[in-house]
Formats: C-alpha cells, structure tokens, sequence
C-alpha cells in the first residue's frame, strides 16, 4: 500500500475509536461491533502494523503531511491494547519533529516515561530539534536540565541541536553559552555549528549594523572548521529514521537536501548566510557573500540563486533578480521551486511590471512541463488575491491552473481569493464565483477546529 493511500485509509477510518471508546474502557469493545466488521474497518492490529502506519505517516512529503494523525493513530493502538515498545516512539516522536508539532512530541514522551521507558540521547536530540522547529527555546532549556538529573551524555550532536533551538529565538547569549560548553567538553565547532550563529545573529532583535557584520565574520571564521570525530559518528539513528543533519539542526535546507542537484552541501555556510540576507532584506551584504562565494571557487547551486532572488526583489531590486535567475537558467533546467520564488517575489507591491513578470514566469514553468504542487499554488494564490486595483489576472491564472490539475489550495488562501473577488463587480452567478464560494464553504467545513489542535507546549 503506498504511503499516500495508508493515510487516507487511516484518516477515513479513525472514527472507528472514538466511536467504541466508551466499550473498550469498559472491556466491553466487542459489543460496539462485532468482530469481522471490526477488522475490516481496523488498519492495524498488532505492533508491526502500528508500526508500518506510524513510519507512513512519518515519511509523508511535507505538502502531503499527516503528522497530525500520529497522535489519533497512536490512541487507536492504545484501544487494541497494543503495547508500544521504544522503537515506536522513536518513530512517533521523529514524526512529531517532522510535522513541528511540539505538544504532541512531549506526550510522547510522557507516555514513555509512564510506560517505564526512559529516552536516550537521540530522542532528547529529536525533542530539542522540535523546541527549535516551534521556536520554544525554553523547553530547549528545560530539556538540558532534564538529560542532565537522569544522567544521559550529552553528544555532540545534542549541543549543536541545543545550539539551534536556541538561535531559533535569537538567544545569543545561551548561543554562546553553549559553544563554550562544547569547547569544554573537547569539541570543536563545525559548519553546523556558524550556521546556528549566524541564525541566532538573524533573528536577534532589533536588527543592528552588528547583525550583518556577525554574519559575513561568520562565514569567514567558518572556513577553517573541522568536523571533529565524535561529532560526525552520532548520525548512524538519524540515517536510520531518515533525518538528514540539515533537518535535525533546522537548516533553511532541509527540504531541498535530498534534491538532486538543488544543494551543494559543502556550501552549508553559504546557505544559511545567503537566507538570513533575504529575511533581513539585506542586498549590501548578500552581494559580499556572493563575492566571497566566487572567490572560494564555488559556484551558485539552485538554493543560493533562489535566496538571491528573494533578497532582491523583497528589496524592491526586480532587474537583479531576473538576472541572476537568467544567468542561472541559461545553462541548466532550473527546478519549479525557482519559477515559483520568482513570481512570487515580483507580486510583492502589485505593480503592473511586477504581476505581468510574475504571470509570465507561471507560464514559462508550465510550458515546460513543470506543474504546482498545493504548497506552491496556495503561496502564489495568496500573493496574487492582494492584487486590489489590477485585473485579477494572475489570481485567476493561478486558481485555473490548480483546478485543471484538481489541486484544492489552503482554506486561508481562498478565502483570499474569494474575498479579491468578492471585492470586484462580479455578478453574484458568475461561474467562477459560485465555483470559488462552494470550495470555500466544503473546506471550512473540513478544516474547522480539530480536537488535536495541538497548541505549543
């Protein structure tokens, strides 16, 4: 069964708990149903099959992501009376890092613990990651001291993840504190390791002269990094789970990595250099990284061409943008990803230029045979819906191109779109309009308040 059909099969098939919740307490789950229309709606009876669920759910594409289903998936087990083992909630925890989502990670690790199962060290180091995806450095924190009253060694690995979700939230103080630790426990620091500087530097607020300054120092003190021994040998689990060191750390990368030809990894630096300029909308100092970049013998990979992108035209700079995405294109096939940064970074401001460039650069993708995925279509959908005064032009080229290949966008970005239209002298039977209104009503309906809503710990 494919990973996309287990879920649904899942998804469609939950309710089934709930609804002999109140039997099964009582052990009286037989009665709700009887047992051949209980395993033909059940997904999973025994560990094995649990545990088949749980890695399909963990290893959904992110446009595609059911994390949300582990904690449901996981009540299910727990009303067939299958008893989880710790390699189970490896698995449920690293799908919780995956889907960034915080609380349903430390249940998990609650109910180890009342099941008698201590955590190691590598899934202390999937609970920190998480903290650093959701931003909570301060479960970080409390994490550390955690590990430190039950007496689990801390890896190399574990100070850099720790590292990470502190520089998530700008704490460059606790960012230092840890690379002392680490230089006191023998460790050097490593490419990961100024990533996670140059993070915290980013988003250290306010943003200073000294931000852009610590960046470009950063990248220069990191090229005489070492991947110290005890550093690189922690990474045997996390292979294993199918968590690349960029996804554990938190890198900007870590969606791309496993991209053919879209990262260079001995340009981690660079990366991460090249995406805080873009958030900080800082051309001056992207240009000097770029030149060091040149003088380091490397040449732009796909990650670096489409933060550039976005750094110049969220400066406003649309003819240095399309240059660098010329210039990138002329000698290779660019991925979609690249079209998409580029229509959706010229849409900023809704200038007459910028929408016509962005609707030109959708078609030429889509003459090529490259398609929009959901992710991609609802971010150039909730661009093109701020569109006030235009002809709507783009927004409606968007949406027609999700509809022909049966791609529903996110709830917030039609309502967007419905609301640009809403907004435009359209009669109220017009075709699209009803069409656009039925959408929005079916998915408000699906997608109203979860039970699992899963707010941050």
């Amino acid at each position: 069964m494919s990973l996309l059909n287990n879920s649904l099969l899942l998804q469609g098939r939950l309710r089934h708990a709930a609804a002999s919740a109140a039997a099964a307490v009582m052990g009286r789950r037989g009665v709700a149903t009887s047992t051949e229309e209980y395993n033909r709606r059940n997904y999973a009876q025994n560990i094995s099959e649990y545990d088949t669920v749980f890695g399909s759910l963990t290893a959904q594409r992110r446009h595609v992501s059911r994390h949300y289903l582990l904690r449901d998936a996981y009540d299910d087990m727990m009303l067939d009376g299958v008893q989880p083992e710790r390699g189970i909630f490896h698995n449920l925890i690293v799908g919780s890092m995956k889907g960034s989502r915080l609380q349903d990670a430390f249940y998990f690790r609650d109910q180890m613990k009342e099941m008698g199962l201590q955590p190691d060290v590598n899934l202390y180091n999937f609970l920190i990651s998480t903290c650093g995806k959701c931003k909570n450095s301060d479960a970080a924190i409390m994490l550390l001291e955690e590990m430190k009253a039950h007496g689990v060694k801390l890896k190399g690995e574990t100070y850099i993840c720790l590292l990470n979700a502190l520089a998530a939230t700008g704490r460059t103080d606790q960012v230092y504190a840890i690379v002392r630790d680490m230089t006191a426990a023998g460790l050097g620091l490593n490419k990961f390791c100024y990533a996670g500087l140059i993070t915290a530097f980013k988003n250290k607020a306010p943003t200073t002269e000294e931000t852009m300054t610590k960046i470009v120092e950063f990248v220069q003190q990191s090229k005489g990094w070492k991947n110290v021994e005890r550093v690189s040998k922690d990474s045997s689990e996390n292979i294993m789970m199918n968590v690349s060191e960029e996804e554990l750390y938190n890198l900007p990368t870590a969606e791309y990595v496993q991209r053919r030809a879209f990262v260079f990894k001995p340009m981690t630096i660079y990366h991460v250099a090249t995406h805080a300029c873009a958030d900080l909308k800082s051309k001056e100092t992207l240009e000097v990284l770029l030149d060091m970049l040149t003088k380091d013998g490397f040449t732009y990979d796909a990650f670096i061409v489409m933060q550039a992108m976005r750094c110049y035209l969220q400066c406003g700079d649309i003819d240095s943008a399309v240059k660098i995405f010329e210039e990138y294109t002329s000698s290779r096939s660019p991925p979609a990803e690249l079209y998409v940064t580029l229509a959706e970074g010229a849409m900023i401001g809704h200038t007459p230029r910028g929408m016509q460039l962005a609707q030109e650069t959708i078609e030429k993708m889509t003459s090529r045979n490259f398609f929009l995925n959901p992710r991609m279509g609802t971010d150039l959908l909730l661009a093109a819906s701020g569109e006030k005064t235009g002809g709507y032009t783009m927004a409606n080229y968007v949406w027609d191109l999700m509809q022909n290949r049966r791609i529903t966008p996110s709830l917030p970005a039609v309502e967007a779109y419905y609301k640009g239209l809403k907004e435009r002298e359209i009669p109220s039977d017009d075709p699209r309009l009803m069409n656009v209104s039925r959408v929005l009503d079916n998915l408000s309906i699906r997608f109203g308040p979860r039970r699992n809503s899963n707010a941050q710990a």
